[in-house]
């Protein structure tokens, strides 16, 4: 069967607008950041590392992207990553908040604790230090979307308290959407197995497989999450705050075995 993915977005759609995607030298983040440019935005993306995030910058363009090198969870890496939206391109509408982590693969009864607190302060702690640096400088109807996950929603045996950092994501998302609008949307998109090598582990060597348990018969790429970005920042979701858009081929449609 030959799956048709749209990468092209609406052209225009976000014309003029100014974003800020976190985490984006490749997988979902370059996806995103890739979709938006493809819409008009200009972007700004962010990586611990400056050598694929050039890379990544030199793909879409240096005239519509540029990157700040440094750690989501350090907040001189935030300032300088606002400032330099504002000062390049003169405004910042948009913020994705995509940087995510889990290093750890187990059962919660072997988690350490200190990878928990790590997973909390980069997963949930993160993405409410940018929200709230970015709503200091936001444009009237700015938008926010929050990278979450399907594990939010399940017991995800082997990343367990991933998926309990997810679900407090979400419960941000609404208490953010709550607390910042009119002003401001805040809204997540919870992906399922999408082929990066951040979730590689979760596919490698089988594939066809973890595709199966999906209705869609096929695991997720980036652009599936990045078209739902594109239209949760757009003026089409001009009426819609504090939701969490599953993307996940209907996996979520399927009773757990």
């Amino acid at each position: 069967m030959t799956v048709v993915v749209p990468i092209a977005g609406t052209p225009g759609r976000l014309e003029g607008r100014v974003a800020v995607v976190t985490g984006s030298s490749r997988g979902i983040g370059f996806g995103i950041a890739e979709r938006l440019v493809a819409e008009g935005a200009r972007v700004v993306l962010t990586a611990r590392s400056q050598e694929p995030l050039a890379e990544a910058v030199a793909a879409l363009g240096t005239d519509v992207a540029c990157g700040v090198a440094g750690k989501v969870h350090d907040p001189a890496h935030r300032d300088e990553t606002i400032a330099a939206a504002v000062d390049r391109f003169g405004r910042v509408d948009i913020l994705v908040n995509n940087a995510g982590t889990n290093p750890v693969y187990g059962p919660l009864s072997d988690l350490d604790l200190d990878a928990a607190r790590k997973i909390l302060e980069v997963n949930v702690l993160g993405a409410l230090s940018w929200t709230q640096r970015f709503a200091e400088e936001a444009t009237e109807g700015g938008a926010v979307v929050n990278i979450s996950s399907v594990s939010a929603f399940s017991h995800a045996p082997g990343i367990a308290f991933y998926g309990v950092s997810k679900a407090a994501l979400n419960q941000l998302t609404r208490s953010l959407a709550a607390e910042l609008g009119p002003a401001i949307r805040v809204n997540a998109v919870a992906p399922a197995v999408v082929k990066t090598r951040f979730a590689a582990a979760l596919y490698e060597g089988r594939e066809e497989q973890v595709a199966a348990r999906y209705p869609m018969q096929r695991l997720g790429v980036p652009s599936d999450v990045a078209s739902a970005v594109a239209y949760l920042v757009s003026d089409d979701a001009s009426w819609v705050t504090g939701q969490v858009l599953s993307v996940d081929g209907g996996g979520l449609t399927v009773p757990s075995a």
